[in-house]
């Protein structure tokens, strides 16, 4: 009989929690809390979709994407990111001395926050793109090529080279700034959201919900 009452007790408890920790109750703007020079947010929706808020310095960065409850925690997912944040527009043998790496965009401006990695037989070759968007080295073979974007540290792009070409010019894909989210856990507390970032390290990060 005791062990029935403590049963149904539990029951009751558990219910209780599920309760608080309903859906209806979680939706509102969460700022994150404690990190310099940042500043991020994010938008829970009652259509249990999120907006995701993030600035450092220049750069202002945001993604979206949809939540869900799991176990007590709020889980955070987006769409799939696209495997490369550039598109590979020519590739040729030019006549001169030089391979020769470049990213051309509408907004020269942003062209100097791009790197290039060319790798060859005889090792690695990296260095920062002009404000032409151009980087070269002696003509060599190249068996591949990564960029890189300083302004979102994190994404990077891999290219294989299986040719004699010696001039390679990329696109920026629109999304290169958008923040792409997996499986980020969020804990609901007494003042907000507690868990991770997905741009952080760490997985102590303080949210408070604004009135």
């Amino acid at each position: 009989m005791k062990q029935k009452r403590y049963l149904l007790l539990l029951m009751l408890l558990t219910g209780h929690i599920v309760t608080a920790q309903a859906p209806d109750s979680i939706p509102g703007e969460y700022h994150l809390q404690g990190v310099m020079e940042t500043a991020s947010a994010i938008l829970l929706k009652p259509d249990s979709t999120f907006e995701l808020y993030f600035s450092y310095g220049a750069m202002d960065r945001q993604g979206h994407g949809k939540w869900q409850v799991q176990n007590g925690s709020i889980v955070l997912n987006s769409r799939p990111r696209p495997e490369r944040d550039f598109a590979l527009v020519t590739s040729k043998t030019a006549p001169d001395d030089f391979t020769t790496v470049r990213i051309v965009d509408s907004n020269e401006q942003v062209l100097p926050f791009f790197e290039a990695l060319i790798r060859t037989a005889g090792g690695e070759k990296y260095g920062k793109m002009n404000q032409e968007g151009i980087f070269q080295i002696p003509k060599t073979k190249t068996t591949g090529i990564d960029l890189f974007f300083t302004l979102a540290p994190e994404r990077y792009s891999s290219f294989p080279v299986q040719s004699e070409d010696n001039y390679f010019e990329f696109r920026i894909e629109p999304w290169i700034i958008e923040i792409f989210v997996e499986n980020v856990v969020l804990k609901p507390d007494k003042d907000g959201l507690k868990g991770e970032h997905p741009l952080l390290k760490g997985d102590a990060f303080s949210y408070e919900k604004m009135n």
